[in-house]
């Protein structure tokens, strides 16, 4: 495509997978986000927690002088405490919901729109309409918390049977239960990511389809498949990663049918979709080596459309 990405979408790196060290809210945020700010071919980054106040202060300083958008993802404080939104038991619940709502207190602090997040576990078939019913009355709550503060929530879709193994999940599902938290909070929308899509055994097409009218962020990456390999799971390798299901060809077809499902042009404020890329290093591999990896596949598969 002659058009450059710029003029059609936000193109955003997720630092605390490009830069895991800094997953659990503390180590290098500042100086790792320092190196996504200086390289202007990237127009966002998005964050998690960061422990430290004067740190979260110096994260602001370094996207304001640099012209960097910021978002928030929420992941990682859920993953790392095993917390769920829909807990079965009332106190885990409830810890989830105080730790979401700790998130949108931050991403406030730190100028973010949005605050991503993800669903527990599924609790299986006897318990998931259950479950789905307590996602909903967290979810509800969480958008009426962040509506006080600017801030509008993003559910992730994750893999149902291979390591997330998240309640949402399939994409029908998804876009049923957007649709009933959308009715009180039209803000509220879902996110796709193309690391997930082999994870879930669903097609970039008839899954974004489904998708369409409550999609508000997109994420691209790798993942592998097949058991007892290097990064099996959804562990994010870099395009390309031997074993793995996604590379230029996979990411040039996602982004065509982003463009067919009418995701990619701006919403009716004006502002421009984000597509974010979610790659981490597996060991021994150098970050900023798989962000270059990963710049030379968006140029190879924009080249395509």
């Amino acid at each position: 495509m002659e058009r450059p990405w710029e003029s059609v979408l936000t193109l955003s790196v997720v630092h605390f997978m490009a830069f895991p060290e800094c997953m659990g809210g503390t180590g290098p945020i500042a100086e790792t986000l320092t190196k996504i700010a200086l390289d202007d071919f990237f127009g966002a980054a998005e964050i998690t927690w960061i422990k430290d106040p004067k740190e979260r202060a110096r994260v602001r300083e370094i996207a304001e002088q640099s012209r960097l958008k910021l978002g928030y993802g929420a992941q990682p404080t859920l993953l790392t405490q095993r917390l769920s939104l829909n807990d079965l038991d009332p106190d885990g619940r409830r810890r989830a919901i105080d730790q979401i709502k700790a998130c949108i207190d931050e991403a406030a602090e730190l100028g973010c729109q949005r605050v991503a997040f993800l669903a527990g576990p599924d609790p299986g078939d006897a318990d998931r309409e259950r479950a789905l019913d307590l996602l909903a009355d967290s979810v509800i709550e969480l958008c009426r918390y962040g509506q006080d503060k600017g801030i509008a929530l993003t559910l992730e879709t994750f893999d149902r049977d291979v390591e997330k193994k998240s309640l949402i999940g399939p994409s029908e599902l998804a876009a049923q239960f957007a649709e009933r938290i959308r009715a009180d909070f039209p803000d509220f929308g879902l996110m796709y990511d193309l690391s997930h899509l082999p994870l879930l055994n669903e097609d970039a097409s008839q899954a974004l389809s489904l998708l369409k009218d409550h999609l508000v962020h997109i994420h691209v990456g790798n993942c592998v498949k097949i058991p007892g390999r290097e990064a099996y799971g959804d562990q994010h390798p870099r395009f390309g990663f031997p074993g793995g299901e996604n590379d230029v060809p996979e990411l040039a077809a996602f982004l065509k049918a982003l463009f067919d499902v009418g995701y990619l042009k701006p919403d009716a404020s004006g502002e421009k979709p984000w597509v974010g890329f979610e790659v981490k290093p597996v060991a021994g591999e150098s970050s900023e080596l798989i962000l270059a990896n990963t710049k030379r596949a968006w140029r190879q598969a924009w080249a395509q459309l």
